[in-house]
């Protein structure tokens, strides 16, 4: 399985991420790891991606995905997904792939931003992303951002129906 851990900047993803994957002793991708440098350069200055700027970096995160699950491994990806069809790229015919969608208010995650070192998403690609954001359809799973990592980790293991270390 792969679970792709989604929402826009500030969201909590890598954090979540990460703690997902070591509680389930999965392999953890940070999908922003993967943005050319040309993409990173442009959110650097504060420059949302458009869809052609995104296209290949989907395509790339959607072979990382089918190649884990090529070699049986699983898997946990983060990756924004603003749009249904960014989603769509992802998983292709992918069939074990799941979608966890971190949700926060606007003003938490503008906060959130506000606060953050030493990333190249910040505040001024926020408005953007929430403009672009299309919600995921039912079969995601929507998480409480506002809540700590790993009362968010708890819901996704358990809606998920998947067993942690110490299980």
């Amino acid at each position: 399985m792969v679970i792709v851990v989604m929402g826009p900047a500030g969201s909590g993803k890598s954090t979540v991420g990460r703690t997902l994957a070591n509680r389930l002793s999965w392999q953890f991708v940070e999908g922003d790891e993967y943005h050319s440098p040309a993409n990173v350069a442009r959110m650097q200055a504060g420059q949302g991606l458009s869809d052609a700027d995104r296209a290949g970096w989907l395509r790339q995160l959607h072979e990382v995905m089918a190649a884990a699950l090529g070699r049986g491994e699983h898997l946990v990806l983060t990756c924004s997904a603003l749009k249904a069809r960014y989603r769509h790229t992802l998983k292709g015919d992918l069939q074990e792939v799941r979608f966890v969608y971190l949700k926060a208010p606007p003003e938490v995650l503008e906060a959130r931003l506000e606060g953050r070192v030493g990333h190249f998403a910040g505040p001024a690609l926020l408005r953007g992303q929430l403009e672009d954001w299309e919600a995921p359809d039912a079969a995601a799973f929507v998480v409480d951002a506002t809540e700590a990592p790993p009362e968010q980790v708890s819901a996704i293991t358990l809606a998920l129906g998947l067993r942690t270390t110490g299980d």
